[in-house]
């Protein structure tokens, strides 16, 4: 087989066919290598700047709730200050009854409040002494209270969503010296 191209005459094996045939092959193979790899790299952008995206939603979700969470604690205690106020300013007026009465009402609007936002009293009265949530400031014998029982409360603890703010202060029953 010759090829004339006019100014001198180039003969094509059979063997120099197959390699150009293998040629353009690998060169469409490479172009389509390049084409997926241009996708690939495409792809690989969007998914970074997805994730970009995705840290920057999720810093102003935790900075709103931050903020808002705030905002539900003083809403919740804004009753309480105003009923503290009117305490305050009513105090040379009244008698030890209704202040005894105003102090209770604050009390209980302050506990609802705490209550509405997820704190938890813990009194462990009787229970068992549990040193995770309670804080033992004495031992005390008992014939009455079981061993390592909490006897009395000095100071209540509190949780918030099942989370220790403070332990319970408490006095540890122990057994007898003579029993």
């Amino acid at each position: 087989m010759t090829e004339n191209t006019g100014a001198e005459a180039t003969e094509i094996l059979p063997e120099t066919a197959a390699q150009l045939v293998e040629l353009e092959r690998l060169q469409r193979s490479l172009a389509d290598a390049e084409e997926r790899a241009k996708s690939h790299w495409e792809q690989y952008l969007r998914a970074l700047a997805e994730l970009d995206n995705v840290r920057k939603r999720a810093a102003r979700d935790i900075e709103a709730a931050n903020r808002y969470g705030l905002e539900k604690f003083a809403a919740e205690l804004l009753p309480v200050k105003d009923t503290l106020e009117l305490a305050v300013q009513n105090a040379a007026r009244a008698d030890a009854a209704s202040l005894k009465e105003g102090q209770e009402a604050t009390l209980q609007l302050l506990s609802r409040a705490l209550e509405r936002l997820g704190v938890t009293l813990i009194n462990p009265q009787g229970q068992p002494f549990d040193p995770a949530r309670h804080e033992a400031m004495m031992a005390q014998e008992s014939r009455e209270a079981p061993p390592d029982s909490v006897l009395q409360v000095v100071q209540p603890g509190y949780e918030l969503n099942g989370r220790l703010l403070r332990p319970a202060r408490v006095i540890v029953a122990r057994a007898p010296n003579g029993a």
